[in-house]
């Protein structure tokens, strides 16, 4: 009897094993990938982090230092003194440097050696600029060098901040794809160790096989359809010893794997999400800094009238600018948001700029998306009534017809010469590459995409233009009631 039961006891010890080993292993598998997922997502997310600090602010920071070196030299002694934009390049090199040293992919480490590239050839511009800044007579040319040197530079660094960016973002849909591999993998991997189970309990004795298989293959049709991509399923719960544990460790790993499946999705909408965000963001105007400048000029002449005129209205341009986070505002806050800015405009180009809004006011509750027209009207100013001599004249209009709004910006600037304007038609239509470098074409191709992506194809911009004479932007929209 003793011998008997000394056998079913090492059968039942036999079938223990064979249950908690492989679950012990699957368990530890799934921490070591979940472990690998979460440090490798940590690292992408602080790449991510760490570059778009200086995607922001570095290239602004260094042009106004530099810009102050050059035009104030009762402070441009005090910044040389310290040092200060060379002590920004170290910070933004030590920066890089140790993204360089941590990247594992070759793709990543040869744009963050542009970047340092880059960056150690800036810093050659900025101690030529500071050594002649202090000899008298070199001003003319010190501003030459600081916008073919210093800006031009700060903008190729932004644009491969902005690369290395992407290149990190796109890291994580290739994380998500290798994480869809191991789940696959470890539901193969739990469909073999549960046959394994069912096969050693049946050598063992008929008897544990009958209270054993039966609950096993409840637990293989739902692994099954767990396969399938059904992780609401669960298995039963009112089992007992081994299978209870069998059970429940199951249930986790498949919620655990819903979960997983289910950030990734959330994380695919972020990142959508975060791309309309900074399309937006490279939409926003960088005036702000030659704004503050003219500020502080009126301010030192004693034209207070002046200055407070200017200061409101750019606290009202950056008001509807953030319009507490909503990415849809109102005709009339548009209206109002363009106004701001052409004031402050036609302050500095007093001499070349004319401007007039004509919008009716039953347009004005209706809905629009934020920074649409802005951008077309510096686009009219920067590229079109800059580069004519003399007086330039910029109209903003809008109508209703059959339940579309039309909205129209005309400038009798330069012009364009047929291939440029045909040229800008490919690239709003999404025909030819954008083309980084190219502001006027990549605003227009921003604000297309805006249009597109919140209204609809049938929706966006269309551009004509007489070389020498005008050019004009229309923009339809959707006629919503705010």
């Amino acid at each position: 009897m003793r011998k008997k039961e000394s056998t079913i006891k090492n059968r039942l010890n036999m079938l223990l094993m064979i249950c908690l080993i492989p679950l012990t292993i699957l368990t530890l598998y799934l921490v070591l990938i979940m472990q690998k997922f979460s440090d490798r997502y940590d690292e992408v997310v602080q790449n991510i982090t760490k570059a778009n600090a200086y995607n922001i602010d570095f290239k602004d920071d260094l042009d106004y230092l530099m810009y102050i070196i050059v035009a104030n030299s009762e402070r441009a002694d005090d910044l040389i003194d310290t040092e200060q934009p060379r002590r920004m390049i170290e910070e933004a090199r030590a920066v890089f440097q140790s993204l360089y040293e941590s990247a594992d992919a070759e793709y990543g480490r040869q744009r963050l050696n542009r970047i340092l590239k880059s960056l150690n050839i800036l810093e050659d511009r900025v101690v030529e600029i500071e050594a002649d800044a202090q000899i008298s007579g070199s001003y003319d040319k010190n501003m030459e060098r600081l916008d073919l040197d210093i800006r031009v530079l700060t903008e190729l660094i932004q644009e491969q901040i902005q690369e290395y960016i992407y290149y990190e973002t796109t890291n994580l849909e290739a994380l998500r794809e290798e994480i869809r591999g191991d789940v696959d993998n470890t539901l193969r991997m739990s469909s073999l160790v549960f046959l394994l189970i069912l096969a050693g309990a049946y050598l063992l004795s008929q008897k544990v096989m009958q209270g054993i298989t039966e609950p096993i293959q409840r637990l293989c049709r739902v692994t099954r359809e767990a396969a399938s991509g059904d992780f609401a399923v669960r298995a039963e719960e009112n089992s007992e010893g081994e299978m209870a544990v069998l059970n429940d460790s199951f249930n986790q790993m498949i919620e655990k794997i819903g979960n997983l499946v289910e950030d990734i999705r959330i994380e695919q909408l972020n990142l959508r999400a975060t791309e309309l965000k900074l399309l937006q963001a490279q939409i926003n105007p960088h005036f702000l800094y030659n704004t503050l400048d003219t500020i502080i000029w009126l301010a030192e002449a004693g034209r207070k009238d002046e200055v407070v005129m200017m200061v409101t209205a750019l606290s009202d341009f950056f008001r509807t600018t953030l319009s507490k986070g909503r990415d849809y505002i109102t005709v009339k806050e548009e209206e109002a948001h363009i106004r701001s800015y052409l004031k402050i405009q036609q302050f500095r180009y007093q001499d070349i700029l004319e401007y007039s809004i004509h919008i009716p006011e039953e347009l004005y509750a209706y809905q629009i998306l934020k920074l649409t027209l802005q951008p077309l009207v510096e686009n009219a100013l920067y590229h079109g009534i800059k580069n004519k001599r003399g007086l330039g004249h910029i109209r903003v209009s809008g109508w209703k017809e059959e339940g579309r709004l039309v909205f129209r910006v005309w400038d009798d600037g330069k012009g364009m010469e047929p291939e440029r304007l045909d040229k800008v038609r490919r690239l709003i239509a999404g025909e030819e590459e954008v083309d980084r470098s190219d502001p006027s074409g990549f605003g227009l191709f921003n604000v297309a995409q805006r249009l597109k992506l919140n209204y609809g194809s049938q929706y966006g911009i269309s551009v004509d233009s007489q070389y020498g004479e005008w050019t004009e932007a229309l923009i339809v929209i959707p006629a919503v009631l705010d």
